[in-house]
């Protein structure tokens, strides 16, 4: 089997400053948050739609934009996208208001969808079967850094400069992408692709944005209403996707169990982490009262745990069976957020969080390849889209959800910026008994179901 060259690495190399980049923003804000509060003074709603529009958007277009780069071509829509996210990013910079910065989050998030499923599927195509769990690895590594390194790098900038200046760091790198990638990375579509099905997209987005809104609005007669919207728009989707002939989504992934059962674990176990995070940056800031670059700095070291673990994950793939490497990754997830539910003082903050990201790491690795060898090369944007979906969803799921959750418990209707630092802490235990709990479940679940699945399934 013909083994990938210099120039693919380096290719590899080229597609890893989108991927950092589009992780980063979900989470450089976290430490921006009594800043920005500051200046633009949000409520608590708004605050939770500044820091979770980004994620919810890039969730809700990922699967078009996965099946548009199989369509126009995997490079041409990474260099469109790396041009709108750079647009989008001096918008968000400077933001008058909260509506308008959650607008620029927004829109953020739509350019921040092309880039993913662009990187990843590129990376499928480049790379043989027998080097492509190494090279999704390496993807992965970059991802959990982006989300490691996000409240970090923001920690620095806010140390001199103002909050903005945490969005106008993408600016050089993505106009470095578009002037190199033409020249650097190879273009790939699927020739046989149709046209792309606009029903099939409003329906995607009808979908998924319901959904979230509703469970913002914390129950209720409009929350109700607009999460049974969201959930017929997905019964209509799924069932126009089995009539059409070149679907948006091609369902028949889902009979590949590792498919459906890693796309799960990506989904549950981000949306721990998404809550979690939230909670664990502003513990540094408003229960410690770290400035922004110290709080920064007490991330190092869960940061590096989860690139180390996220590294030596295909050696570990390559001596034991995926169940048994994703089950106890998960395991020492379930343990990390266990700790964290009982931790009272910054270092057993430290130390859970750092266990959380010792088992988020082989996870992250070894699902996304397992979605990604479940295709086939020409579907693969569709499942790289998929792969994104999972984890971005899963984040953005976990500040909206778990997020009410924690300001619920640490504040008795004051702003979540104004609990005492014993609620605070409280919050962050609630939340991180919560991610315990699923994560312990979706071990035994997942142990279960990837040790049952039969001889043919990829």
């Amino acid at each position: 089997m013909a083994r990938a060259g210099v120039r693919e690495w380096i290719d590899l190399a080229v597609l890893a400053v989108p991927t950092m980049l589009l992780a980063m923003d979900a989470t450089v804000l976290y430490l921006a948050v009594p800043h920005l509060s500051a200046d633009l003074r949000p409520s608590d709603a708004e605050l939770l739609w500044i820091v979770d529009s980004y994620g919810f958007l890039v969730a809700g277009f990922l699967v078009t934009m996965g099946t548009l780069g199989d369509r126009i071509g995997r490079r041409r829509l990474l260099v469109i996208g790396a041009s709108a996210f750079a647009a989008a990013s001096v918008l968000a910079a400077f933001a008058p208001s909260p509506l308008f910065l959650i607008i620029a989050r927004g829109l953020l998030g739509v350019a921040g969808a092309t880039l993913g499923p662009s990187t990843l599927a590129l990376i499928s195509t480049m790379f043989p079967s027998n080097q492509r769990a190494l090279a999704i690895s390496l993807w992965a590594t970059c991802f959990s850094a982006g989300i490691a390194l996000g409240p970090i790098v923001g920690g620095v900038l806010l140390e001199w400069f103002w909050w903005g200046s945490v969005f106008l760091l993408a600016v050089p790198f993505m106009a470095v992408l578009v002037l190199t990638a033409p020249f650097l990375l190879p273009e790939y579509r699927d020739p046989a692709a149709g046209k792309l099905d606009l029903a099939s997209v409003f329906l995607s987005l009808a979908a998924v944005l319901p959904v979230i809104y509703g469970i913002k609005q914390h129950g209720g007669v409009v929350g109700g209403v607009s999460i049974a919207v969201g959930l017929i728009a997905g019964w209509l989707f799924v069932s126009r996707q089995r009539r059409l002939a070149d679907p948006l989504l091609d369902l028949r992934m889902f009979g590949s169990r590792s498919f459906s059962v890693a796309l799960m674990a990506l989904v549950f176990t981000m949306t721990a982490i998404g809550g979690v995070y939230l909670f664990v940056t502003q513990y540094f800031q408003l229960v410690q009262r770290f400035t922004p670059l110290v709080a920064g700095l007490w991330l190092m070291p869960s940061a590096v745990v989860l690139v180390l673990s996220s590294l030596v994950t295909p050696r570990l793939a390559a001596r034991f069976a995926p169940a048994h490497v994703v089950g106890v990754a998960l395991v020492l997830a379930a343990l990390g957020f266990a700790a964290l539910a009982f931790a009272g003082g910054l270092l057993g903050v430290v130390a859970g969080f750092s266990l959380v990201y010792l088992g988020v790491g082989p996870l992250m690795a070894l699902g996304t390849d397992l979605v990604i060898g479940a295709a086939p090369p020409e579907k693969a944007g569709s499942a790289a889209a998929m792969s994104e979906t999972a984890m971005e969803f899963g984040i953005a799921l976990g500040v909206g959800v778990l997020g009410v959750v924690g300001t619920a418990v640490a504040t008795d209707g004051e702003p979540l910026l104004q609990a005492s630092a014993a609620s605070f802490t409280h919050g962050l235990n609630v939340v991180a008994a919560v991610a315990a709990a699923m994560t312990g479940a979706l071990a035994v679940l997942v142990l279960g179901l990837l040790r049952q699945r039969s001889p043919g399934d990829s």
